[in-house]
């Protein structure tokens, strides 16, 4: 064993010193439930990080032709989606008043400036660039790199045509810096597939499970929001729960709902 493994310990592999340094509250006080925002917050970003890694390595086994790899990876990212929308259930522990005892100290912040969740929706193909703009040109770059190329449904799309299936040229070779749009052929086309495919049938089910997780966290974000602020603005000038109700039932892989209607 070498020196640096006999002195690696659990508390040095996880950085937990650095970690548990990272929590500052600026209410005076502090102010008790500050420190509760503060972790559940962290928190979620962390998990953007994880379900960034997780699509980024679904897309590179989908563009493989390895399924089993995928289904097992998108599995994962579903199971968090599940934590991310539990993690609301704790944040709504804390009352109006209390949430305003520190409110004012946030100032501009806002979770609109989370430059990892919009990593996560640009992974799954939102191309509208009006809503990273205010971003810095680090986080923008990012963002960018995951516009110029495929998202996961165009991984998807590769991946059936890879499988034998005849995909249209013009989904495999688009400019994946555009928005994907929807089409009737290829809606005959994930039907057939359904009839005919049990195992890349599982594969559309795996990201139909993702699209409502990422559904009900929007859904119950929009709760928790109205149930703190009412319809006040949210900070950093947004417009709070109205902008996060419109959000709403918008799904990713609107193909794979469409197609519900011809079972």
């Amino acid at each position: 064993m070498s020196e640096f493994e006999s002195a690696l310990t659990y508390t040095s592999y996880l950085a937990v010193d650095e970690l548990l340094q990272l929590q500052r509250p600026l209410s005076t006080g502090p102010e008790h439930d500050e420190m509760l925002f503060i972790i559940i917050h962290q928190t979620y970003e962390l998990w953007f990080k994880q379900i960034i890694h997780e699509f980024t390595e679904a897309q590179r086994a989908l563009e493989s032709g390895e399924i089993h790899r995928a289904l097992a990876v998108l599995g994962r990212i579903r199971t968090i989606f599940k934590v991310c929308v539990s993690q609301i259930d704790i944040l709504e522990t804390m009352t109006p008043l209390q949430f305003n005892s520190f409110r004012e100290y946030l100032a501009a912040s806002s979770g609109f400036q989370s430059a990892q969740f919009r990593q996560v929706e640009a992974l799954l193909g939102r191309r509208d660039t009006k809503m990273w703009s205010h971003l810095a040109p680090a986080d923008q770059e990012k963002i960018q790199v995951h516009i110029n190329n495929r998202s996961v449904w165009d991984c998807v799309l590769k991946h059936i045509a890879i499988a034998g299936y005849a995909v249209p040229a013009e989904y495999i070779d688009r400019d994946f810096s555009q928005h994907y749009q929807p089409s009737e052929e290829v809606r005959t086309l994930l039907l057939d597939i359904h009839r005919k495919d049990a195992l890349i049938s599982i594969l559309f089910e795996r990201l139909m499970d993702i699209d409502e997780g990422l559904q009900e966290w929007r859904y119950r974000h929009v709760k928790m929001v109205e149930r703190t602020i009412g319809h006040k603005s949210g900070t950093g000038g947004s417009s709070g729960v109205d902008y996060l109700a419109s959000t709403l039932f918008r799904p990713v892989f609107p193909e794979l709902w469409k197609i519900r209607d011809s079972f």
